[in-house]
C-alpha cells in the first residue's frame, strides 16, 4: 500500500509538470493561429464535399487504368526501399555511437522522402531508382538510430554464460541479437508501414504509384475513382498483417525486382555535369555554366578574383536565406506548432471515445476501426483533399497534420490503456476517467506527442508544395526554376531545423522529470 501511495504521487506530480507543458502548447498554439493564414477560400466547399461523399458511396474500382500495376508498384518500391535501407541501417546501428556516424544520420533521416525524390528526379529522371533511394536512404538513418536504442537496452546476462572462446559473430547473435529480435521485427513492419505511404506520396512527383493516379483523379473532379483508390490503398495498410508474412517475403522481392519499371539509360555526363556544376552555387561553376546562371541570380560576371568570388558567395548565400531560408522556416515552425496543438486535442478526444470503460457498446470499436483509417492515409493526402474543400491557406495543412498524427496517438495510447486496472469505485463516468485513466496515460500520450513533432515539422515542409509558403514552397520552386544549387541549401536548411527541434523535444521529455517518466509508465 505504501509502495502504491508513493507511486501514485510521484505520477500526480509528473503529470502536473505535463499540466505547466499543456498549457503552454495551447497559449503557443493560440498565439499560431492568430499569425496563421486559415482563411477559407473556396467558394462552396459545401458542394464539393457532398461531391466527394458521394464519390465514397459509390467508389468506381475499374476507373483506373493499370489499376494493379500502380497498387504493385507501391508496394514494390516500398519492399526495395526497405530491403536497401535494412542492408546500409543495420551495419550502422553498431557503430552508431561514434558522434560523426549518429550526426550523419540525423541529417539524412531530416530531409523528407519527397525532397530525396525531387533531388534523385534530376539524376535518375522517372527512374525506379529515384523512388526506391528516396525511400532507402532515410530509412537507412532511421534503423539506424533505432536498432542502436534497442541494442543498449537489450540484456547481456547472456554474454556472460556463453563458453569462453566464442568467436565475437556467434557472441553477438545469441548473446545480444537474440534478445532484441521480437521488437526489431515490429519495428521493421512498422517501417514497410510507413514506407507504403512514402511510396504512395511520390506519385505526387510523377512516380509511377498510387497517389500518381489518385492525385489525378482528385484533381479532374473524379471523385468515384479517387475514392475507390483510397479505399484500396487503406485495405492495403490495413491488411499487412495477414498479407506481409516473413515466409512470403522471398517471393515479394523477386516479385518486386521482376515488375519494376526498366530502368532507362542513365547518362554519365550528365550525373557528373548534375555533380559537379549544376549544385554548386553559380560563382564556383566553371566559365562555360557561368554565363547560363549569374544572369538569373543578378551576379556579375567572368573574370573575377578570389575575393570577389567569396564576396559574390556570401551575397548570393545571405540573400538566399533571408528572402527565402528565413520566410519559409517561420512559416514552417508557426504551421508544425500550431497542427501540434490540434493533434493534441484531437489525441485526447480520440482515446477518450475509443475506451471502452468510458464510452462502452459498440462506440469504442467503431472509433478504434476510424483511427485506424485516418492514421493510415498519409498526410499528403488529406492536406491535397482538404485544399480541394478549403482553398489553398494553413488551414487544410493543419487538419491533415493533426487528423493523421492524432489519430496515430490516440490508437497507442488506447491499446496502454487498454492494459490498466481502474480501481473498484470507477463510476464510467468522464470525471473517473479524468481522475484515474487520463493521469496515467497522459505521460505517455504527451511522450509520443512531442515524438511526433518532428514527423510533424517533416510533413509540413513538404505540405509547402500544395502552394504552402513553407521551406518546402521553396525548395519545390528552387527545383522548378532548375535552380538546383538553392534547393540543396534549403533542403540543408530544413534538415538543420528538424535537427533543432528534436534536440529540444527530447530535452523537454528527458529533463530534471526523467525519474518521474519512468514512474509513470
Amino acid at each position: 500500500m505504501i509502495g502504491q501511495a508513493v507511486t501514485s504521487s510521484r505520477l500526480f506530480a509528473f503529470v502536473g509538470y505535463w499540466k505547466k507543458v499543456t498549457l503552454v502548447l495551447w497559449a503557443v498554439t493560440l498565439l499560431c493561429f492568430y499569425f496563421a493564414d486559415t482563411e477559407i477560400i473556396a467558394l462552396d466547399p459545401w458542394s464539393e464535399l457532398l461531391l466527394i461523399g458521394q464519390g465514397f458511396i459509390a467508389p468506381d474500382f475499374f476507373a483506373t487504368e493499370y489499376l494493379l500495376q500502380a497498387l504493385w508498384q507501391t508496394v514494390s518500391f516500398a519492399l526495395l526501399g526497405v530491403l536497401i535501407a535494412l542492408i546500409f541501417g543495420a551495419p550502422l546501428a553498431l557503430v552508431y555511437h561514434k558522434p560523426y556516424v549518429a550526426a550523419f544520420c540525423a541529417f539524412i533521416r531530416s530531409i523528407h522522402e519527397i525532397f530525396w525524390a525531387l533531388l534523385f528526379l534530376q539524376i535518375f529522371g522517372l527512374s525506379p531508382l529515384t523512388g526506391i533511394l528516396a525511400i532507402a536512404l532515410p530509412f537507412a538513418a532511421t534503423f539506424a538510430r533505432v536498432f542502436s536504442d534497442i541494442l543498449q537496452q537489450s540484456p547481456t546476462t547472456t554474454l556472460q554464460t556463453l563458453p569462453q572462446g566464442t568467436d565475437r559473430i556467434s557472441r553477438y547473435l545469441y548473446g545480444r541479437l537474440a534478445h532484441v529480435l521480437v521488437p526489431v521485427r515490429a519495428y521493421v513492419r512498422y517501417r514497410f508501414e510507413c514506407a507504403l505511404r512514402s511510396s504512395a506520396v511520390l506519385g505526387f512527383v510523377g512516380m509511377p504509384t498510387l497517389g500518381f493516379y489518385l492525385e489525378t483523379a482528385f484533381r479532374q473532379g473524379h471523385y468515384h475513382q479517387g475514392a475507390a483508390l483510397l479505399i484500396l490503398f487503406i485495405a492495403l495498410i490495413g491488411t499487412i498483417p495477414y498479407w506481409c508474412r516473413v515466409k512470403a517475403l522471398p517471393v515479394y522481392f523477386v516479385l518486386a525486382v521482376w515488375a519494376l519499371p526498366e530502368l532507362p539509360n542513365i547518362d554519365g555526363a550528365l550525373i557528373w555535369r548534375f555533380l559537379s556544376q549544376d549544385i554548386l552555387p553559380p560563382m564556383f561553376q566553371s566559365q562555360t555554366f557561368q554565363s547560363q546562371t549569374f544572369q538569373n541570380y543578378g551576379l556579375q560576371g567572368s573574370g573575377m578574383s578570389g575575393g570577389d568570388i567569396l564576396s559574390q558567395f556570401g551575397d548570393w548565400l545571405i540573400s538566399l536565406l533571408y528572402e527565402q531560408a528565413l520566410p519559409g522556416i517561420i512559416a514552417t515552425l508557426l504551421l508544425a506548432t500550431a497542427a501540434l496543438g490540434v493533434t493534441h486535442l484531437f489525441a485526447i478526444f480520440g482515446s477518450a471515445i475509443s475506451d471502452k470503460r468510458l464510452s462502452g457498446g459498440v462506440i469504442p470499436q467503431l472509433n478504434r476501426l476510424l483511427l485506424l483509417i485516418l492514421r493510415s492515409v498519409p498526410e499528403y493526402i488529406f492536406a491535397f483533399v482538404f485544399m480541394l474543400l478549403l482553398g489553398p491557406s494553413m488551414l487544410p495543412a493543419i487538419l491533415a497534420l493533426a487528423i493523421h498524427n492524432g489519430a496515430l496517438i490516440a490508437y497507442l495510447t488506447v491499446r496502454h490503456a487498454d492494459k490498466l486496472t481502474v480501481s473498484a469505485h470507477f463510476n464510467h463516468r468522464v470525471d473517473g476517467y479524468g481522475y484515474e485513466v487520463l493521469p496515467a496515460i497522459y505521460p505517455n500520450m504527451m511522450a509520443l506527442l512531442f515524438y511526433r513533432f518532428e514527423v510533424i515539422l517533416r510533413e509540413t515542409a513538404i505540405l509547402g508544395m500544395l502552394g504552402i509558403a513553407t521551406l518546402g514552397f521553396y525548395i519545390d520552386s528552387n527545383f522548378a526554376e532548375i535552380r538546383f544549387n538553392g534547393a540543396l541549401v534549403l533542403m540543408c536548411v530544413t534538415a538543420l531545423v528538424n535537427i533543432l527541434v528534436d534536440i529540444l523535444s527530447r530535452r523537454l521529455l528527458y529533463s530534471k522529470n526523467k525519474r518521474q517518466l519512468v514512474c509513470a509508465h
